[in-house]
Formats: C-alpha cells, structure tokens, sequence
C-alpha cells in the first residue's frame, strides 16, 4: 500500500456518507464498514447532488465515499464539488474504475484514498487505519504516472482551476457542459440571467479561458473518456 507520513492524533469516525445508486451495493458497503472500521452510523445517497444537500445539514458525516458514476455526473468534477461542499470531511473513492490514470486524478482532486468498488474486507480495513492515522491510501498495485508527461500536466492543472470554482459556479459549468444557454440556466437554478451572467464570466477568469468552449474543454479533463485508455 502507498500511504504517506504519519500525524500524532488519530482521528476517529463514527458516521458515514455512502454516495452510489446501487442500492445493494450499498447495503453491502454499510455491513462492511459496521464490521471494518466500527461504523455504526451510516446514510446513503444515490445523487451527488443529494449528497451535497447532506453535508450542508449538521453535523456532517465523519468521512464519505463516493462513487464516482452517478445519475447526474461523470467524471472527477463530481468528487470537486463534493469536497468543496464537504470541506473538511476525508472523501474516500470507492470505483470500479481502478485505471491508474482515473486513481491519479482522483488523489490530485484531493480524495483521502481509492479503493477498488470489489476489494476485499481487508482491503476497507487497511484504508481506514490509515485514514484514522491521518494517511491517504492507495490500493496495491498502483503505479504512479511517470513526471513530465504533457497529458498529466495538463489534467492536474484543469483539476486544479476547477478546485477554484464555488459550489454555484461548478453548477453552472455543469449545465454549460450539458448545452445549456444562460437564460436556461438561469430558470434552472431559479437565479437571475445578469446572475448567470457574472458567474459565467467569473468562471472563465478562475479557468483561464476567453469562452464557454474552451471552459468546457477543460471540464472535459476530468471525464471518464478523457481519463480511460483508449478502447477502455
């Protein structure tokens, strides 16, 4: 396992947030982190948008794991906006998707570990001793990217400006990403269009871009086709 250094308190969890539609999974997810890790609190979500609703109620869940394809997002974005509704709350991936590249981009977005959607019982283990510890985990076998690779680069980075982003701004961005024109989203979100307006010239300059394309094309970073091997 890859984890980093160790701090001198170790944290403790007694709730959980389970984020993914499927709800046996989840139900089987639950028992495993009753038996695992002493979890004896746990809620689920099947919608990244009904997670972030969670979270804003108090108290927060002590640490959540999310799956990254649900109904209403595809790809690292969703993992960004949940960690920016959750500040504070360890955001652990439980994917399918255990490609190196997808791993990676999910640890430069801040996640607290991954771990393969069919690991074993030891494998939960192991990831929240080290989350308790204050480490981040990685699943065994993971191969970090090699430096100086131009597509790396370029993910991290895109990863990074979209960190930037409120949680409104990450919503609108979203809604660009679907095709939608401000007016539209505007009545989406029940805000005014000048409110649409700023927020989508707001987003553009915390991107780094002159248009809606190209905002989409860096949003476009951080999803499964862009992340997957070709043919993958």
């Amino acid at each position: 396992m890859t984890m980093a250094s160790q701090p001198e308190t170790e944290r403790p969890f007694a709730s959980a947030l389970i984020v993914d539609d499927h709800p046996l999974f989840c139900d089987a997810l639950s028992m495993t982190l009753k038996s695992v890790a002493g979890i004896a609190e746990i809620e689920t979500a099947d919608r990244l948008e009904t997670a972030i609703h969670r979270v804003d109620l108090t108290p927060a869940p002590d640490v959540i794991l999310l799956d990254l394809n649900l109904p209403d997002v595809n790809g690292i974005d969703g993992l960004i906006r949940l960690r920016q509704a959750a500040a504070g709350v360890p955001v652990v991936v439980v994917s399918s998707l255990a490609d190196n590249r997808v791993i990676g981009a999910c640890m430069a977005a801040g996640a607290a570990g991954f771990v393969p959607k069919h690991s074993r019982r030891e494998v939960f283990r192991a990831a929240f001793e080290a989350l308790r510890a204050g480490r981040r985990f990685l699943p065994e076998g993971y191969v970090s990217p090699p430096e100086g690779k131009s597509q790396t680069t370029a993910r991290e980075e895109a990863i990074g400006r979209l960190a930037l982003l409120t949680r409104q701004q990450a919503k609108i961005l979203q809604l660009i990403c679907e095709g939608l024109l401000n007016k539209q989203i505007a009545y989406e979100l029940s805000i005014a269009e000048t409110t649409v307006k700023a927020h989508v010239t707001a987003i553009m300059r915390k991107l780094g871009v002159q248009s809606r394309t190209q905002a989409v094309l860096i949003a476009r970073e951080t999803n499964f086709a862009s992340l997957m091997p070709e043919g993958g």
